[in-house]
């Protein structure tokens, strides 16, 4: 064969074997590098929220007579929140001397205690009319307020800690350190009233109104 056929000849079966090994790479390299990684954030934003639920109006059983010295009365405060880092609760009066007849200006007097005591302990007054309250439930504090649970006898429960209102200052009844469930947390809140060994409360019709604040942490 002819020098001069033999080179062509070769120059072209190199070129051959180099396309053809470039095209196979081609074919074979992008199921070799196709496999890549990219990330994304998914985010959601639970909003902090929380609800205040008053109780019912309270009237106070039994009535004050000459012969009646001592009324109680309660109802439960409801709190239900998300918030994760808990939530307070506080209450104050519309005035001091919370518990006032408005057509006369007679007034039951606050009980005078600001740390809360047993009701005979802190509040009775052989010659004065004295009016209070204490608080019960899961998230309020037995240490300060006691471990008794009863509003209604129409004696203070001498297992609760009462205290005076202090006019318009916010006193606070829990603090709580979690998110509550769905149905709420209930505080119950008694109030009670006496008369002392020596005196008469004047007749009348008393009320107070009563406001509840509910904080997130």
């Amino acid at each position: 064969m002819k020098k001069g056929i033999i080179v062509p000849l070769l120059a072209r079966t190199i070129i051959f074997l180099g396309l053809l090994t470039f095209g196979g790479y081609a074919i074979v390299e992008p199921l070799q590098v196709g496999a890549v990684s990219d990330t994304t954030t998914v985010s959601l934003t639970v909003t902090e929220e929380i609800s205040l639920s008053a109780p019912a109006a309270i009237s106070m059983s039994p009535n004050i007579t000459m012969s009646v010295s001592t009324s109680t009365g309660g109802g439960a405060w409801n709190v239900k929140t998300n918030s994760e880092a808990g939530y307070t609760l506080s209450l104050h009066a519309d005035q001091i001397n919370a518990l006032h007849d408005s057509s006369t200006g007679e007034a039951f007097t606050d009980c005078e205690t600001t740390t809360p005591g047993t009701w005979n302990t802190v509040c009775e007054n052989p010659d004065n009319y004295i009016f209070g309250f204490s608080a019960y439930g899961n998230d309020v504090d037995d240490g300060i307020w006691g471990s008794g649970n009863d509003c209604t006898s129409g004696f203070p429960d001498n297992n609760l800690n009462y205290r005076g209102f202090a006019g318009t200052s916010d006193i606070q009844i829990v603090s709580a350190n979690s998110e509550t469930g769905t149905s709420g947390t209930d505080s119950t809140m008694c109030v009670a009233a006496t008369q002392g060994s020596n005196v008469y409360a004047p007749d009348g019709s008393y009320s107070t109104i009563i406001t509840g604040t509910a904080t997130v942490q």
